[in-house]
């Protein structure tokens, strides 16, 4: 794996269980280093879709990359409040530059007032007959998907209340440093 280190600009791409490239965004700011996960930032990013369909994000948001966990979070700050879309996926890695993972179908999204949602359920079973994900990867995937909603409904890691705030503020100072130095 790849030293990286605070401020880096590193490229997000997300593949399906064929090793078949799904999604990237072409830049991701980390802001934050820990044992177990990473923390990015990005706004208005680049993201190319597998069948080359291109679209730049609305918003800033802040995303955590875990080493362990078989899901990453995207926190979207919205106008109309904190939007978080959880991804099922396998544990990332870094490699060229680049963060890479395995996404797994399923979705949890949080919305403003506490509702949240399980997406892509029929998503998940198309691709678990068509790429045989395995009784292992189906294991996995339920177990990571309670242990999200769990961690949502306390309130800890990355839903942790002001979390988003704080590593959105390390964010801004990174890019107006960016831009200043471009000036």
């Amino acid at each position: 794996m790849e030293s990286i280190k605070i401020g880096d600009k590193l490229e997000i791409h997300s593949y399906k269980h064929n090793n078949k490239i799904h999604r990237t965004w072409d830049e991701a700011v980390v802001l934050d280093i820990k044992e177990d996960y990473i923390v990015c930032g990005n706004c208005k990013t680049l993201v190319t879709e597998s069948d080359g369909r291109r679209w730049k994000t609305k918003e800033p948001a802040i995303l955590y990359f875990f080493k362990d966990k078989w899901y990453n979070v995207i926190c979207q700050l919205k106008d109309k409040g904190i939007y978080y879309y959880c991804n099922i996926a396998s544990p990332y890695i870094i490699s060229d530059n680049c963060i890479k993972y395995i996404d797994y179908d399923l979705d949890l999204r949080v919305f403003p007032d506490g509702a949240f949602r399980i997406l892509d359920r029929d998503e998940y079973k198309y691709h678990k007959n068509l790429m045989q994900y395995g009784e292992k990867i189906d294991s996995i995937t339920s177990s990571e998907l309670s242990n999200l909603i769990d961690l949502y409904k306390k309130h800890e890691g990355p839903f942790k209340k002001g979390l988003e705030k704080y590593y959105y503020s390390v964010y801004l100072e990174y890019t107006r440093g960016i831009q200043n130095v471009r000036n």
